[in-house]
């Protein structure tokens, strides 16, 4: 990543995303923050994409973010933890019992690159394990895993196939021409 973030940084935009799930469950608009000040010390008004993973029991229940550098860290963080806990349409929203049992992942992304590459054999050598967030894109169909996917489908085959399906393709259609592939990186704090 061309930033490094710190680990105080990281425990600030989790509370960030934690204060903003529980205000909007509340109907409230105060920020339990009282420190904001911060923000000009820990330098979080970059513009990244950012993602927010909520966990129940360690199963997911929602994750919602954006890929492209199009808002501040903390307003990133704000809208992302709102639509994980109560846009995610494959569940229900979030609701006043859940919050105690979420744990709360935040990824904060480099800008996606391009992956050029020659055939299916040449894309799985460049593709880096537990390090390249994957986006793809074929036609009007567009699918992406955060690098964490990884730990679930280590097999980069089958990474890609999965991917591929999310997309609404065939699960082969990365080993066909015309498949768009981009990476980037992530770095993620959890609580």
């Amino acid at each position: 990543m061309e930033t490094e973030f710190s680990k105080k940084q990281g425990e600030f935009l989790l509370k960030i995303a934690k204060n903003a799930i529980y205000n909007k469950i509340h109907s409230q608009t105060k920020n339990i923050i009282q420190d904001e000040n911060k923000l000009k010390d820990i330098c979080l008004n970059e513009k990244h994409g950012t993602f927010v993973t909520l966990y129940k029991h360690g199963n997911l229940r929602g994750c919602i973010g954006t890929l492209e550098p199009v808002e501040s860290i903390i307003e990133g963080i704000k809208t992302n933890a709102i639509n994980a806990a109560f846009n995610d349409p494959r569940f229900s929203p979030v609701n006043k019992n859940e919050i105690k049992d979420l744990d709360i992942e935040i990824s904060i992304l480099t800008k996606p690159e391009p992956l050029i590459y020659k055939n299916p054999t040449d894309l799985l050598s460049k593709l880096k394990v537990n390090i390249h967030g994957v986006i793809i894109k074929k036609n009007r169909r567009k699918a992406t895993f955060l690098p964490q996917v990884w730990e679930q489908l280590p097999d980069k085959k089958e990474f890609l196939s999965h991917l591929c399906i999310k997309a609404g393709l065939s699960s082969k259609e990365w080993k066909k021409k015309g498949l768009e592939v981009m990476v980037y990186y992530v770095q993620s704090f959890k609580a």
